[in-house]
């Protein structure tokens, strides 16, 4: 008899556990779970569900309304940047995800982490030119660190789940989920949210190899003449203070890109200002005049670099990224270090032997 009860009361409990909603509300809950408290967007037909699911959420949920879906993404990259947090777009079919592309691709560029949803047709309409049907999956794979379509509302808690964990984690990036309109309305057991923290075949970071980390203290040891450039990556690996430590124990002179100007204070005595063509004079001078180079978290893009057949020719380049695709990519290194540089950036400090090098 006592088992029966048990068994009753773990059935009425899972039940409870387990409450029907519709996948509209799925989106709305999963961005709730990821602490996410405004939204980017404009509305049209194919997102309509989640609209109007919005109206019940809009003591928790804000929703900014823009003029234009470009808008959405560039407004959520700068509140990505801004807060620390990823930011969120909402855009319906057709035009309104094609809109996006030029935001996502700013962001991809730009290292912002944005999780944009879309509407689509009926999953019974994809392919047959549908009104305002795009495959808007194929048109964003070149500027999205990731993207998916949800065509049953089962699927949406975990596509939203990963995709945060995608956009967030690494080098930050946009992430796109196309959620047919089926999807939206349908109604399923929705058991909780899960958040996601590992993707087997996604390494948001390599592998620190403590090889390069020993070869590169030991070409600033034997330089003469370093010179280190830094750019977001510092910002958004958060180490700032790391990055501080570094260039303090050796008095390397150092110099921003201009995405990465606010990593240290522009009064520091070790800050020579800005590079690239848009930057100031001296900066650039040392970069051809340096024996070693220390890239921190740059990408080495034309805007800095100019020609690259004249660029830093008298230089070993020493590159520190968490995306060892950018490593090599423009310009050749000595010592590659791949990993987030809060993490390589005290390993490397260690090695050094204090000097000075400012003068």
């Amino acid at each position: 008899m006592s088992n029966t009860i048990s068994q009753i009361e773990k059935a009425e409990s899972e039940q409870q556990k387990a409450i029907e909603i519709s996948g509209s509300k799925a989106v709305l809950e999963a961005l709730l779970q990821e602490n996410v408290d405004k939204v980017f967007g404009y509305p049209g037909g194919a997102i309509m569900p989640i609209y109007d699911a919005l109206y019940d959420y809009s003591e928790k949920l804000k929703h900014i309304l823009v003029r234009h879906e470009q808008g959405a993404t560039h407004a959520a990259q700068g509140f990505a940047r801004t807060s620390g947090k990823t930011g969120v777009v909402f855009a319906t079919s057709g035009p309104g995800a094609t809109n996006l592309v030029t935001g996502l691709a700013d962001a991809m560029i730009d290292s912002n982490p944005i999780v944009c949803i879309t509407g689509q047709v009926f999953a019974s309409l994809l392919g047959t030119d549908a009104f305002q049907e795009t495959d808007v999956i194929n048109i964003t794979t070149p500027v999205t660190k990731w993207n998916y379509q949800v065509t049953d509302a089962t699927e949406i808690p975990d596509a939203i789940a990963k995709a945060f964990h995608i956009a967030s984690t690494g080098r930050p990036g946009p992430v796109l989920i196309d959620i047919t309109k089926n999807a939206q309305l349908q109604l399923f057991e929705y058991s909780g949210y899960k958040k996601c923290d590992h993707i087997r075949s996604y390494r948001p970071e390599p592998e620190i190899r403590n090889e390069y980390i020993e070869q590169a203290a030991e070409l600033i040891n034997q330089a003469k003449k370093p010179f280190v450039l830094f750019g977001q990556g510092v910002i958004l690996g958060k180490a700032e203070q790391e990055f501080k430590a570094f260039i303090e124990k050796v008095n390397l002179p150092a110099a921003a890109t201009v995405m990465g100007l606010s990593a240290l204070p522009t009064n520091h005595k070790l800050h020579v200002g800005m590079l690239g063509m848009h930057g100031n004079y001296a900066p650039n001078v040392m970069t051809n005049e340096c024996d070693v180079l220390i890239a921190v978290g740059m990408r080495f893009d034309d805007r800095v670099t100019g020609r690259l057949d004249k660029y830093a020719k008298q230089a070993k380049i020493i590159h520190l990224d968490i995306d060892p695709a950018e490593i090599d990519k423009n310009v050749k290194t000595a010592v590659p270090v791949w990993g987030n540089c809060k993490k390589t950036l005290p390993m490397l400090t260690a090695l050094l032997k204090e000097n000075d090098h400012s003068a």
